[in-house]
């Protein structure tokens, strides 16, 4: 009787042990899920980041002025005419 007793609990051991294996490999395809889940999520983050700063650089480069400043002299009175957009007001 004990030897078939001692069978029966070395098929209650082996039944343990490859329900332990499921589930740790189960325990491993969960975490590998979580973990490509935050991977993907930052991923996304730091794709969005890019195009944002692309296009902060692209609204940068179309958004500066040229500004043009003319200075003229009359060679005769030597009198100087600047032409430009200081906020100065010139008397003639």
């Amino acid at each position: 009787m004990e030897l078939k007793k001692e069978v029966v609990d070395m098929k209650k051991e082996v039944e343990n042990i490859k329900d332990e294996s499921q589930s740790f490999a189960m325990q491993f395809v969960e975490t590998l899920k979580k973990q490509n889940q935050r991977l993907f999520v930052c991923w996304i983050i730091t794709f969005l980041a890019f195009v944002g700063l692309l296009g902060y650089t692209i609204w940068l480069l179309n958004d500066v002025e040229t500004i043009t400043t003319e200075i003229t002299q009359d060679t005769e009175t030597g009198y100087n005419n600047y032409i430009g957009n200081d906020g100065e007001i010139i008397n003639g």
